[in-house]
């Protein structure tokens, strides 16, 4: 046994490269040692230790209590150990360059296409990948956008060559966005309904949504058709449980008629996205088994006499109504931001909601929600080795410096382009004596 330091475990090698290269296998076991340890369900240890080997996770407990022998201990000491951080509702890895548009593979034209795959259009290249993994967010759900039915999202782990060695799990769900009840009638900062013209409209997408799920649903129910429908296919895990379906809506209306809707159909598995209104109908949720991927809570809130400090409070408020969810930063600069997920449910505990519940709904709810959780989302004897170490809270923007990161099991460089132009012009100054 032998003890390393992460500085010269972890020392960047790829200062000329485009992005980092992935990590190898892991081969030597570790043992992370003396740091704090945020188990990702709620529950601290102090003066905790992490084991792995292969990949897994084989001791989690108190430093003294360490039975195995490993070939390399990690001093933690003062230090705090999470579980990875799983970003959902994202389209890291889809968009690069906003307005260049050979960069862009999110939106695809059309209105009805389930039949549409983010994973294979997912882009391990990336440069904005390795920015985002260096603030601990170790897996994501990249998924399609535009039209009703945008396609089948999937969860990747972040630090891969190519799309089918980041998939953790394919296709995963199928995204349905609701059609919006109320929209801006004027310039952008006025709100207000939807005109009636317009509403008649929205109840016409809303009819041909209907008929395009009864087809669907009696196309799932023949094992062997005669004639293969793509659209029509894909959709079939909503009703064998494979496949969930996640609804994008924030309004009551829109959350009452999205929750009807999916228990009319049969649908096995609904969660909601936004759920900005999310509270305002919890019985309605809990009823139905509804869980929820919370909107970004640094926004403005939806509604001019909403307090601007609503999208702060959600977290709480959802947890005071028993509701499990988890935190996402779709929106706006959502592929640059998302490296700042954490600091989300920083946000979060300082306007109510617990601490450790706050680093939950970023762990081991984002995974159950996403359907990896048996594997992911919590520092668990027998789960994934994706973890990371961090000088300070990591939940602070003060504090957090996230010094080393494990992807099952692998020691992840967390160089990127943005760290190593710093340390260039760094230089440059140094040398004109500035």
């Amino acid at each position: 046994m032998r003890s390393l330091t992460i500085a010269l475990l972890f020392a960047a090698t790829t200062a000329l490269a485009q992005r980092p290269a992935p990590a190898p296998p892991q081969v030597r076991s570790i043992l992370v040692s003396g740091g704090t340890v945020h188990v990702g369900d709620g529950r601290t240890i102090d003066e905790g230790a992490v084991g792995f080997r292969e990949g897994r996770i084989d001791y989690v407990g108190y430093a003294y209590g360490v039975k195995l022998a490993y070939d390399t201990v990690i001093d933690a000491s003062g230090k705090h150990v999470y579980p990875g951080l799983i970003l959902p509702d994202a389209t890291l890895g889809l968009q690069e360059i906003d307005q260049v548009r050979a960069t862009a593979d999110a939106d695809e034209v059309g209105d009805m296409e389930p039949e549409v795959r983010a994973l294979p259009a997912y882009n391990t290249d990336s440069r904005i990948t390795p920015t985002v993994r260096a603030n601990g967010v170790l897996l994501a759900q990249v998924v399609p956008q535009g039209g009703i039915l945008s396609g089948t999202s999937s969860i990747v782990q972040l630090d891969a060559w190519d799309w089918e060695q980041a998939a953790v799990r394919t296709d995963d769900g199928i995204h349905l966005n609701w059609a919006r009840a109320f929209r801006r009638m004027g310039w952008w900062a006025e709100r207000g309904e939807v005109l009636k013209e317009k509403e008649e409209e929205r109840a016409s997408k809303l009819r041909d949504l209907d008929r395009f799920f009864v087809q669907a649903k009696a196309y799932a129910q023949e094992p062997a058709p005669l004639e293969v429908d793509l659209r029509l296919d894909a959709m079939r895990g909503l009703w064998d449980g494979t496949k969930t379906l996640f609804v994008h809506a924030d309004l009551v209306r829109e959350i009452q008629e999205a929750v009807l809707f999916a228990k009319r159909h049969g649908v096995k598995r609904l969660v909601l996205v936004g759920g900005y209104d999310a509270w305002r109908v919890a019985d309605l949720l809990r009823d139905h088994d509804v869980d929820v991927v919370l909107r970004r809570v640094h926004s403005l809130p939806l509604r001019d006499d909403d307090p601007v400090d609503l999208p702060y409070r959600l977290p709480a408020l959802l947890k005071e109504k028993d509701l499990r969810f988890c935190l996402s930063y779709a929106g706006d600069m959502e592929r640059m931001g998302s490296r700042n997920l954490a600091f989300t449910a920083g946000t979060a505990a300082a306007y109510g909601l617990d601490k450790e519940d706050a680093l939950r709904a970023i762990t081991l709810d984002a995974a159950a929600i996403l359907g990896i959780g048996d594997l992911y989302g919590s520092l668990e004897a027998g789960k994934s080795a994706t973890l990371f170490i961090s000088t300070g809270d990591a939940l602070d923007m003060r504090g957090n410096q996230v010094e080393a990161a494990f992807i099952d099991g692998r020691a992840i460089t967390l160089d990127d382009h943005q760290k190593r132009l710093y340390r260039m012009y760094k230089e440059r100054y140094r040398e004109n004596g500035r």
